[in-house]
């Protein structure tokens, strides 16, 4: 009887080292990091704390969190029966932003700052932390849900708040240049968020990014990339946008043609304004060149020179005359010519 029970016992407990031996033999293929617990414990480095650059000084109070100890890519690894192995992918994955495990959606709504809603859609980039896998297995329960909805309430504050860093009032200003150069168009489709947002969106997305950078001191995941691919509004209020831009750019295109026959006629005007003044000085001159060689000829011969010079100007012109209209002082001025 008690030979039995020994036997029993023995068998038992073999079988039992033999299951934990084998069950408790694993490997850790290279995209992946392992963490084990024991007893619901995990095993930690000299009970150091992660602390993230990203983080405020606030925050690192808040998230302090232990640094774990790792099982690398490799192996066989052993771990007892009272251990559990808590294995992640660490490589970097994609998801869309609509993804939500407790419901199913195609889009993410979002208002603008003009009361408009729109729907986003795109992608995120992530990876699992391995230097701060304490958060992610331990600190909330989805951790991937739980970014999703970090992430997805950033998004929808920034749409909210979203203001063209260039403003429409510095485009129209720009028409007032006050160096002298006037563009060529101005852009009046600025101003309509939607639109603002459309035109800038790897600003947004840049953004997104940067308030996102902490994510992996909070809850152990890197976010890689914010991509924000469309912001589509619902189909009437896009169909009103496209009569807005649509009449915008065509005052626009209305501004720019009136301003470009403006300066055409401008500088036409300053063209004609240029001649005539050029024709004038031709013009004049001949005159103040006459009026030098007179003076010249009276200062140096007193007028009867300059008499004689006018007669002597005047050979040419009887020359080519055909008749001669001679008045009373002319004929003295030839009669005294013929009696001398």
């Amino acid at each position: 009887m008690v030979t039995g029970l020994l036997y029993g016992f023995f068998l038992y407990l073999g079988l039992f080292l033999v299951r934990a031996i084998v069950g408790g033999i694993f490997t850790v293929k290279p995209n992946e990091r392992a963490v084990i617990t024991s007893f619901g414990r995990a095993q930690r480095l000299n009970s150091k704390d992660y602390r993230d650059a990203e983080l405020s000084s606030d925050e690192k109070e808040r998230y302090k969190y232990p640094e774990l100890r790792v099982k690398g890519p490799g192996g066989p690894y052993l771990k007892w029966p009272w251990q559990k192995l808590h294995k992640v992918t660490v490589s970097t994955q994609a998801v869309d932003i609509v993804w939500d495990p407790t419901k199913q959606q195609s889009t993410i709504e979002a208002v603008t700052k003009d009361n408009l809603t729109t729907g986003v859609n795109g992608q995120l980039r992530y990876q699992v932390s391995s230097n701060n896998l304490y958060p992610y297995f331990f600190g909330v329960e989805s951790p991937l849900e739980h970014i999703m909805g970090f992430f997805v309430s950033v998004m929808r504050e920034r749409i909210a708040n979203f203001v063209d860093p260039k403003g429409a009032e510095g485009l129209i200003s720009q028409v007032e240049s006050t160096n002298g150069s006037t563009p060529a168009a101005v852009d009046l489709s600025e101003g309509v968020s939607i639109n603002d947002l459309r035109k800038n969106l790897p600003l947004l997305n840049q953004f997104m990014e940067e308030q996102c950078k902490a994510t992996a001191g909070r809850y152990g995941i890197e976010l890689d990339a914010a991509l924000i691919t469309t912001i589509d509004p619902p189909s009437e209020v896009d169909n009103a946008l496209s009569a807005i831009n649509s009449t915008r750019n065509q005052v626009a295109a209305d501004i720019s043609t009136a301003r470009a026959d403006s300066e055409q006629q401008i500088t036409m005007s300053s063209r004609a304004v240029e001649i005539a003044i050029n024709q004038a000085q031709a013009e004049v001159a001949p005159l103040k060149e006459l009026a030098t060689t007179l003076k010249n000829i009276k200062s140096a011969g007193g007028s009867s020179a300059l008499q004689a010079y006018l007669r002597n100007m005047r050979v040419p012109l009887y020359k080519r005359a055909t008749r001669i209209i001679d008045t009373p002082r002319d004929a003295q001025v030839v009669s005294q010519g013929g009696a001398a």
